[in-house]
């Protein structure tokens, strides 16, 4: 069993860890925040700006990794704030198409420089 780290160009660790690892045909994503590569700052103060600038990290690996958005089957979602889900949702909405991946999304207390969302994702090739 052989495991594979991906790196993309476009998306930002701040920690050390894999953008995503690629193990027996699946590609697991590492969490993204809304962070711009290109400027090094959260991108945007709305939810829809965050969560448009997570999908395009997250799109970002999986092109690393050879794959789009369609390839994703699940999805967890982090939210510091609830009240966001009706905005996240509609912007998550554009980005996916039927059938939908499996998700799961949880409130959290905070998440890593102050960005109200982090998404990660499980892809399959």
């Amino acid at each position: 069993m052989a495991k594979k780290g991906i790196t993309a160009a476009g998306a930002v660790s701040v920690g050390p860890y894999s953008h995503a690892i690629e193990i027996d045909g699946f590609v697991y994503c590492s969490g993204q925040t809304p962070m711009d590569s290109a400027t090094g700052k959260l991108a945007g103060d709305t939810i829809g700006e965050q969560t448009r600038q997570c999908l395009k990290n997250l799109q970002a690996v999986l092109s690393a990794a050879g794959l789009t958005l369609d390839n994703t089957v699940k999805t967890t979602v982090f939210l510091t704030d609830m009240a966001d889900f009706k905005e996240m949702n509609a912007v998550y909405a554009e980005h996916f198409n039927q059938p939908y991946p499996a998700r799961s999304t949880i409130g959290v207390r905070e998440l890593p420089l102050g960005a109200r969302i982090e998404i990660e994702l499980v892809a399959k090739k």
